[in-house]
């Protein structure tokens, strides 16, 4: 692991998801922009001195002269590092799993996702929504026509902890999320709007073909927008509208999906993720639970507890663990991955991301032509 050291919230959770199916062992890390910070936490978590490393080149150089070397690095460090820890890392051989999104400019991410796939490394990216049961399901339902044609997607994401200037006042992660030059061009788009975006389109399949967009900044002395409103057009007639907000008071990730199509809607909240309620058209409304018999193979291989038992966050991020080593394995044993292995969120899908920022900002700013493509998506 690089980064993701004392204090870091993300690297935790790495860790903790990495862990809970077994697939994985952290063995080394450089987890801190202090050297011997990072060193003492890499000891601490019980790692070897040995590989308990100052920098991500030396982690890079010690791994790559060992026998035993690391399988792949997580990168949880802020938005402005990860294109050139993942290319040294790529570069070196090795897999990588990066947090979102996976770079903070359209240029970095496009040459990264070029380098990924000449090189053949895989790249995972932790979109984070992807890894639960009950998405998955919706998934399939989507794609066996369930819903029909698909009329509108909508899509929410709030947050209240930047309701204040938090990062005037000490707050490191709001510091860095709030600083152009560390997250990119996008504010809460960026953060958790790129959630958002990456959970329509990969429970609904559709193609993104063209947006407009409203950002603003509500708490004073802000670079970056702290909200964010999109509508979307995709491919094929289907509209879209997106929220992202760090100053919604009363919500904390609350993630919500709504998709609308000609035969019935399906809505999957994440407060509420053991839970998917479809409502066909002159139909009752249905509460599908995480663990009915007759769910999709796709959920079924996502869960690990009885009905009754509630999974959440970590079961989510741990799914995209053991996908991740699933698709390595695969690969290194040449063969194709199993339902596991597949559907997973990867370099491309970063790419999007990122794209998708890009042309938020700019369709923002750009107040006479505010009907933009996205490249990439």
């Amino acid at each position: 692991m690089v980064g993701g050291g004392q204090g870091a919230y993300i690297g935790n959770i790495h860790r903790l998801a990495s862990r809970l199916d077994g697939q994985w062992q952290l063995v080394a890390g450089a987890f801190d922009v202090d050297p011997e910070r990072g060193r003492a936490f890499a000891i601490s978590q019980g790692l070897d001195p040995a590989r308990s490393y100052g920098t991500y080149e030396e982690l890079i150089a010690g791994e790559t002269a060992r026998e035993d070397r690391v399988d792949a690095v997580a990168i949880c460090t802020p938005n402005f590092t990860h294109y050139p820890i993942a290319k040294a890392l790529i570069e070196a051989g090795f897999d990588v799993i990066c947090e979102k999104p996976l770079t903070a400019t359209l240029e970095d991410a496009v040459a990264l996702e070029k380098l990924a796939r000449e090189s053949g490394r895989f790249v995972g990216v932790t979109y984070t929504y992807s890894g639960y049961p009950m998405v998955h399901e919706a998934r399939v339902r989507v794609a066996r026509g369930e819903l029909g044609a698909i009329r509108t997607v909508q899509v929410e994401y709030p947050l209240e902890w930047m309701a204040t200037a938090i990062e005037q006042s000490g707050n490191a992660q709001a510091a860095w999320r709030t600083d152009p030059k560390k997250n990119g061009r996008g504010g809460s788009i960026g953060d958790i709007g790129t959630h958002a975006y990456h959970l329509a389109g990969f429970v609904t399949g559709l193609t993104l073909e063209s947006l407009t967009a409203d950002l603003a900044t509500f708490v004073g002395g802000r670079a970056l927008d702290d909200n964010a409103h999109v509508m979307m057009r995709y491919q094929g007639g289907a509209r879209g509208l997106l929220w992202s907000s760090q100053v919604a008071i009363g919500n904390s990730n609350g993630v919500r999906l709504r998709v609308f199509g000609e035969k019935g809607s399906l809505q999957w909240f994440q407060e509420q993720p053991n839970e998917l309620v479809f409502t066909p058209l002159d139909g009752r409304v249905q509460i599908i639970k995480r663990g009915a018999d007759d769910l999709s193979e796709d959920a079924k291989l996502r869960i690990r507890t009885p009905p009754g038992h509630p999974e959440g966050y970590l079961e989510a991020f741990a799914n995209l663990y053991a996908g991740f080593a699933e698709a390595i394995r695969a690969r290194q044993e040449g063969r194709e991955p199993s339902l596991l292995g597949q559907n997973l969120p990867l370099a491309y899908d970063g790419l999007k991301g990122v794209a998708f920022v890009e042309a938020v900002v700019d369709s923002h700013e750009a107040e006479g032509q505010p009907w933009l493509t996205p490249m990439a998506v």
